[in-house]
């Protein structure tokens, strides 16, 4: 099935990312990399690897960016495998998708992650499943908060496989993204029905009640204690995010 697939990646000043991320997908015949302008090496690098086509876009939201690199690049593969220059496709997943035969329902697929912290595979990681690979007629992205979610017309299954996570840029830039995807994250909260929120998301309203959460949840109840330094680190980076949500909320 690799031959029916195209990566489609955004980046935006992903130097330190999308080198492994490109080096992981050495299978593709066509790679599309929608460039929001970045001021780093990060298109130098992406043009370094054959079969790659760089586009360049000014950001004004994901879903925008996702729907030009899925509408105006020119991808001619029926399925599209979407990627944040940071997602690293494992060995064992890349061979999970090569052996796939999709129903004619299958509109897509779902795929969890092991979250790293420079390269060190933690057991603490608490990001989310998202669906990565699916058909490109049957695809429409949609903004939700901070990011975005592709909405698919038909069944989405689980991939058994995960994705590497493994954002290795320096705190400083991961700081100034926290602080955009909250002030977008709290606009989407404030603006919802609380009886629509899950139970996390009506956590959230509460006063400073997930950041101190966040923090022993990941340590002692996801096992990050065990992951070292890098487990820590990862903890307090989540609830330094959920406590800039929590200001923006309540502030």
């Amino acid at each position: 099935m690799l031959d029916q697939i195209t990566p489609l990646i955004l980046t935006y000043n992903e130097a330190p990312n999308i080198a492994r991320t490109l080096t992981s997908l050495s299978w593709a015949k066509d790679i599309v990399v929608v460039d929001s302008f970045s001021n780093d090496d990060t298109v130098k690098i992406a043009q370094s690897f054959p079969r790659v086509r760089v586009f360049q876009r000014v950001f004004d939201c994901h879903r925008n960016q996702w729907e030009f690199g899925l509408r105006e690049t020119g991808i001619a593969t029926p399925w599209v495998l979407a990627l944040d220059a940071d997602y690293v496709v494992s060995n064992e997943l890349t061979r999970e998708i090569e052996n796939l035969l999709p129903s004619a329902d299958t509109a897509g697929y779902r795929v969890s992650f092991v979250y790293c912290i420079k390269g060190r595979e933690l057991r603490s990681g608490i990001y989310p499943p998202v669906t990565v690979l699916y058909r490109r007629d049957a695809a429409v992205y949609v903004q939700d908060g901070h990011t975005q979610r592709v909405a698919l017309q038909g069944s989405i299954e689980n991939l058994l496989s995960p994705m590497l996570h493994d954002d290795r840029k320096s705190l400083k830039h991961w700081l100034a993204s926290q602080a955009r995807y909250m002030d977008l994250e709290a606009q989407k909260l404030r603006a919802a029905n609380p009886a629509e929120l899950d139970l996390a998301d009506r956590l959230r309203r509460w006063r400073i009640l997930v950041p101190p959460a966040m923090l022993v949840y990941c340590l002692v109840v996801r096992g990050g204690i065990f992951d070292g330094r890098a487990g820590f680190y990862y903890a307090f980076q989540r609830a330094i995010a959920e406590l800039m949500l929590s200001h923006r909320l309540h502030g």
